[in-house]
């Protein structure tokens, strides 16, 4: 059998390993590159395990100790530059674009200009150049591959279907770890709190979004870009176990579900295999053990980031790009206790409304929209200590 080449942007973060993991199963694909932002260890492991043609790395302390130290023969490439080779590579298959923030946007874009399909698991890409990447996307006849499981979900519902003929998209949401804390204790939430979600085991940025629900916004920004219905038609539904993973409704009433355990194994080797279903032996689901599904309409007064979202969309332009630029800021900060839980959105609101917006942006405008966000979020929050401190 023929091998694949497969590049890993951010091979070291919760989806590149689960990605390795993956591959580990499937005997016909050879790794052309691995990146990592630091974690140079892990890195090490992974190329004694999968010896890639090279790497890229980020921090470039962690680059110097990693060429002063390694054992590994293959190219090793820093920042940037690293990244347009990785990019440019040809021989590559299928890249993985699983960076975390806005660092994943350029490089996803670039291998797409050089005819390279992605699988997407990096939401700012779709967030913030939505409209760019599908241009790019569909100029140089490249697939684009979902990994998040809404998504996911959504694409394998509609293999065989007609898009004209469905009527609504509906994305499913846990709920995170507060929905049923009161609006009024949420002053009180801790790092340690917000970090321990019920379903799923993610990054750290990925899980506080998933608290704020901002994941679930950011979501739909990506399914807008990803299948074409329009905002109206993308809507939200809390489902805590986390069994169907997304659905699609058509114009004759009828519902389409796909259902799993909440294992984003599955949704990745979907994405790598499309559009086959492979052997994996992964958990199988037993709908009589877990015995109750439920449904919840969103609450948009606990969770104003999901409508904020949705607010970014209908304003257009770059509003979707400085949404995630904020809301980058918001999370780095919580993390570092600057800021309140509650502070996230209420910033993230704030700087919605007072950031100016450019519409019909270039990927230029784009940069310059997530680079200015960015700075003014910063100073605002280091002028003001918060809004409630």
């Amino acid at each position: 059998m023929e091998h694949r080449n497969i590049s890993i942007l951010g091979s070291t973060g919760s989806i590149g390993t689960q990605t390795l993991d993956v591959i580990s199963d499937t005997h016909n694909i050879k790794i052309n590159y691995l990146t990592t932002n630091s974690n140079v260890e892990l890195l090490e492991e992974q190329c004694t395990l999968f010896t890639p043609k090279g790497v890229v790395i980020s921090d470039y302390e962690a680059f110097k100790q990693f060429k002063t130290k390694t054992n590994f023969k293959g190219e090793i490439h820093f920042g940037d530059d690293g990244f347009n080779i990785v990019a440019a590579e040809k021989s590559t298959d299928l890249l993985i674009s699983s960076l975390v923030g806005f660092a994943g946007v350029i490089p996803t874009l670039n291998a797409i200009n050089n005819n390279i399909d992605v699988a997407l698991a990096n939401k700012e890409t779709l967030v913030a150049a939505g409209e760019i990447i599908n241009r790019a996307a569909k100029n140089n006849n490249v697939n684009i591959f979902p990994i998040d499981s809404e998504h996911s979900a959504i694409q394998q519902c509609l293999t065989g279907e007609k898009i004209g003929e469905v009527e609504k998209l509906i994305l499913t949401a846990s709920g995170g770890p507060f929905l049923d804390t009161p609006l009024e204790k949420f002053d009180s939430i801790t790092i340690e709190d917000a970090l321990n979600h019920p379903n799923w085991t993610m990054g750290s940025k990925i899980t506080i979004d998933s608290a704020t629900m901002m994941n679930k916004g950011l979501e739909v920004i990506e399914a807008y870009w990803l299948f074409g219905l329009p905002i109206e038609d993308i809507d939200v539904i809390i489902h805590p176990q986390s069994i169907i993973h997304s659905m699609i409704q058509f114009v004759d009433s009828s519902v389409k579900a796909q259902l799993g355990l909440p294992d984003m194994k599955v949704p990745i080797a979907y994405a790598i295999n499309f559009p086959h279903h492979k052997p994996y032996p992964y958990k199988r689901m037993n709908l009589a053990e877990i015995g109750i599904l439920t449904f919840f309409e969103p609450d948009f007064n606990k969770f104003p980031n999901l409508k904020l979202a949705y607010k970014a969309l209908e304003k257009g332009g770059t509003s979707c790009c400085i949404l995630n630029a904020v809301n980058e800021i918001t999370v780095k900060k919580f993390l570092e206790g600057k800021i309140c839980f509650n502070e996230i959105s209420e910033i993230n609101s704030l700087m919605l409304d007072k950031i100016e917006t450019t519409n019909n942006p270039s990927i230029q405008d784009i940069i310059e929209a997530d680079k200015n966000a960015r700075i003014i979020t910063n100073e605002y929050i280091k002028s003001t200590n918060g809004i409630s401190k």
